[in-house]
């Protein structure tokens, strides 16, 4: 295996900041959802027979990373299986595969080949469970021995995911529940993969995070180099110390193919929250399912198209950048390099706006686009810019970069008023100054 080149071979996670997730499996060829196996407690040996109708004439890998690329994400993660037990991949230990089944093709050996070719890092999802064994469903105190096997099977797929496609950047984990890290032997499977994979990412799912995933045991949340926090179809947030990243649906709910979906996002509300995942230091891992042809739905290719021609403008603002500071609320979020400050105005103010509570001296302001100036004038914590555009120069989010004299942050008098704990006695003053002598 080539290993990582770099000077830090964990850096690249970190500065990414867009990549694919994408959801494929036999479940596309009813078009119901991802879940509809267990939504729908279908026969499963019915459902097993989709094998033979998934025939994904039209997958083209090459031109899924190529729309990949040119949307400006870095990376991109596929489903090699999903709760119902499916594998896109060849193994050993299923017949219950794509290369063994009507597609006659290993999938996920094609997308790593065209990802890599597209300069983009290459993630592999795999769901420890599986549906369709009982074992799994009895777990360890029923049936201790089917569930040991049931284990065994997991982890030597995991250890042929790691060992037959070369390089593996990240390792999404899923479906752990509602058994324990210490039931899936996480520890152990965690030494295989790192043995086979030292400079892979994993998401917190294998030894306990996420969303009603594997319940924790020992000392992950003490570990950072290589671990990251997932945050699904939600704001992110790590306490813990470590990157995060935010799974998000381009659909309102499904992650699989839904042929009657209707609630698609669109470019602005993708670029939106794509700068507000970025304000809070974090990667957005956008999701697509692909139909059973193996084609991309045309509401997302739309989307991705438009977000990559405003990261072709305004990527600075959001590649390697930090957490944003400050409250500009009423404009948007904010990214931080360096002593730029990053102001991504989802919210245009017309020809001035206002910003307060920054520490340091505003050096200067421009439309990040264009180099357009904006004029500053500031008084103590406030900090007016003016002779900007009356209408929004983008379409989606228009961007001023700010640089400060130091790296820009909070003053340490500014208070917020939603911070829990926080001594609101001076705030009394900025009020008195509003009311009338009666008032007061």
């Amino acid at each position: 295996m080539t290993l990582p080149t770099a000077a830090d071979p964990w850096a690249w996670f970190d500065e990414a900041r867009f990549g694919l997730f994408i959801h494929w499996g036999i479940y596309s060829v009813l078009g119901r959802g991802e879940q509809v196996l267990f939504r729908e407690r279908l026969d499963a040996r019915e459902y097993a027979r989709l094998a033979q109708r998934f025939k994904p004439q039209h997958f083209d890998a090459e031109d899924w990373a190529r729309q990949a690329r040119d949307a400006g994400m870095r990376y991109a993660v596929l489903t090699t299986k999903h709760h119902d037990g499916f594998c896109l991949f060849d193994s050993r230990v299923s017949r219950h595969t794509a290369p063994r089944t009507a597609a006659g093709r290993d999938l996920v050996a094609e997308y790593v080949s065209a990802m890599r070719s597209a300069g983009l890092r290459v993630g592999l999802y795999y769901s420890l469970a599986d549906w369709t064994q009982p074992a799994y469903f009895l777990g360890p105190q029923r049936d201790p021995e089917g569930f040991a096997q049931f284990v065994e099977y997991t982890h030597t797929q995991v250890r042929e995911l790691c060992s037959n496609y070369g390089q593996v950047d990240v390792l999404w984990f899923d479906g752990g529940w509602p058994w324990s890290a210490t039931d899936w032997q996480s520890e152990r499977l965690d030494a295989t993969i790192r043995g086979l994979q030292p400079y892979v990412w994993m998401n917190d799912r294998l030894h306990g995070g996420g969303v009603g995933n594997v319940a924790p045991v020992g000392d992950f949340s003490e570990r950072t180099q290589g671990y990251y926090d997932t945050a699904e179809q939600r704001a992110p947030g790590s306490p813990a110390g470590r990157p995060i990243e935010s799974c998000r649906t381009s659909q309102h709910k499904w992650w699989g193919y839904h042929a009657g979906n209707r609630l698609w996002k669109d470019s602005k509300e993708l670029v939106a929250t794509l700068a507000q995942t970025a304000s809070a230091g974090a990667n957005l891992l956008y999701n697509v399912g692909p139909k059973p042809d193996g084609t991309i739905p045309a509401p997302f290719s739309r989307s991705l198209k438009e977000v990559g021609e405003w990261l072709a403008v305004n990527g600075e603002a959001v590649y390697g950048t930090g957490a944003g500071v400050g409250d500009t609320g009423t404009l948007g979020p904010t990214t931080t390099r360096g002593n730029h400050l990053y102001l991504h105005v989802l919210y245009w103010p017309g020809r001035e706006s206002n910003l307060y509570g920054f520490a340091g001296r505003v050096l200067s302001a421009e439309l990040l686009a264009t180099g357009q100036p904006a004029h500053v004038s500031q008084d103590g914590l406030h900090i007016r810019l003016s002779g900007l555009p009356a209408r929004p120069p983008d379409r989606f989010c228009s961007v001023i970069r700010i640089e400060f004299d130091a790296e820009p942050r909070t003053d340490p008098s500014f208070i917020s008023l939603w911070q829990r704990g926080a001594d609101t006695q001076p705030l009394a003053q900025w009020a008195r100054r509003g009311c009338t002598e009666e008032e007061a």
